[in-house]
């Protein structure tokens, strides 16, 4: 079963050491025209959500045991507070 909630698993962040850690789970947002010109939308280390190259992330599907977890931790840090 697909969730609707998608995450991605950082591989490089060379031109954004600040904004995205390497190995990192992130969640992504949709963006068809994102997408379209080879970027992902984000949801980076302030909490808000920018556009980066989709090269620097492998996107992966995970457990809805665990995509339910991650949401509810993303819920919980201050960013979202």
């Amino acid at each position: 079963m697909k969730s609707s909630t998608q995450f991605a698993i950082c591989i490089k962040n060379t031109e954004y050491p600040a904004s995205l850690e390497l190995h990192k789970i992130y969640r992504v947002l949709p963006d068809k025209e994102a997408q379209a010109d080879g970027d992902m939308r984000i949801i980076d280390e302030s909490g808000e959500d920018y556009l980066f190259p989709a090269d620097y992330f492998i996107p992966i599907e995970l457990p809805q045991t665990i995509v339910r977890a991650l949401n509810k931790s993303f819920m919980r840090t201050p960013a979202h507070a």
